[in-house]
C-alpha cells in the first residue's frame, strides 16, 4: 500500500516526460518516483509507438510513403512537444564543441542551436522519415509493431541511461532526479518487452525485429559510456539523446533489407 502513491506519480511522471497527454503532474517527486517513472518509460513508448504506426498506416493510405513518412515524424514530435530532439541537437552542440567538461554542459544548457545541431537534427529527422516510408507497405500488424518497437526502444534506451552505476553530470536537473534509478532486473524485464513486440514487425523475418532493437540499445549504450566519459554523467539532455539515437537506429535497422513477399 505505501508503494501504490509512488507508482501512481511515478506513471503520471512518465506519461508527461514521455508524451503530451493531458495529465496531472505527480503530487510527489522525488528519486523513487523518477525510478519508477523511467522503469515505465518503454511502456509508454509502446503505446504512442502504436498511436503513431496507426497515423503513418492511415496517412500512407492516400499520400506518397516519404511525404507519410515525413508527417509521421512531425507528428511524432508534436505527441513528444520535441523534448527528445532538443536534447539531441543540445548534446551534439556540447560534444561537438570539443571543450572542456564544464563548457560543454554550459553549452547544453544553452537555448540556442548551433550548427551541429541543426545539422543532425536533419540527418536524424530525415532518416527516421525514410525508414518509416520504407516501412508504410507492411501489413498494419506489422507496421505498428516496427514503429511501437522503435519508439519503446528510445525510451529503453532513456532507462539504460540511469542504470545504476551512471552517474549525473551536475547536481541539479532532470539528470539528477533518475541517474542510477533503474536496476538490472527492471532493465532486463524492458529489453524482453521490447524485443517481443518487435518479433512481428518484420514479416516471414521475425528475428529481424529484435535485432534491430538489441542494435538500437547497443549504439545506445556505446554512446552512454563515450558520453559519461566526456561529461562526468547524465542529463536531461543526454537522455534525449539516447532516446532519439536508438530510435533512429532501430527502424533503419529494422527496414535495412527489402520486404519479404507477402
Amino acid at each position: 500500500m505505501a508503494d501504490r502513491p509512488r507508482w501512481s506519480d511515478g506513471a503520471r511522471l512518465a506519461l508527461t516526460t514521455f508524451t503530451v497527454a493531458p495529465v496531472s503532474g505527480p503530487q510527489r517527486l522525488d528519486r523513487a518516483v523518477g525510478g519508477v517513472a523511467m522503469r515505465l518509460g518503454p511502456l509508454v513508448g509502446v503505446l504512442l509507438g502504436l498511436l503513431l504506426g496507426g497515423a503513418l498506416a492511415l496517412l500512407a493510405a492516400g499520400l506518397p510513403a516519404l511525404l507519410a513518412g515525413l508527417l509521421a515524424v512531425g507528428l511524432a514530435a508534436l505527441l513528444t512537444r520535441g523534448l527528445h530532439l532538443d536534447g539531441l541537437a543540445d548534446t551534439v552542440d556540447a560534444i561537438g564543441s570539443y571543450r572542456s567538461r564544464e563548457r560543454a554542459l554550459e553549452i547544453m544548457k544553452s537555448p540556442e542551436v548551433g550548427p551541429f545541431g541543426v545539422v543532425t537534427l536533419v540527418l536524424v529527422l530525415g532518416a527516421q522519415a525514410a525508414a518509416l516510408a520504407a516501412a508504410a507497405d507492411r501489413p498494419l500488424s506489422a507496421l505498428s509493431a516496427t514503429v511501437a518497437a522503435a519508439v519503446a526502444c528510445g525510451r529503453l534506451a532513456v532507462a539504460a541511461g540511469c542504470a545504476r552505476g551512471v552517474p549525473a553530470a551536475r547536481p541539479g536537473g532532470m539528470g539528477a532526479l533518475v541517474a542510477g534509478t533503474v536496476g538490472p532486473v527492471a532493465l532486463a524485464v524492458n529489453t524482453l518487452l521490447v524485443a517481443a513486440v518487435a518479433v512481428s514487425a518484420v514479416p516471414q523475418r521475425p528475428w529481424q525485429g529484435p535485432v534491430a532493437v538489441l542494435g538500437g540499445l547497443a549504439v545506445a549504450l556505446a554512446l552512454r559510456a563515450h558520453l559519461v566519459r566526456r561529461l562526468g554523467g547524465i542529463t536531461g539532455d543526454v537522455l534525449g539523446f539516447l532516446s532519439e539515437t536508438a530510435t533512429t537506429v532501430t527502424l533503419l535497422a529494422a527496414v535495412l533489407f527489402p520486404a519479404a513477399s507477402h
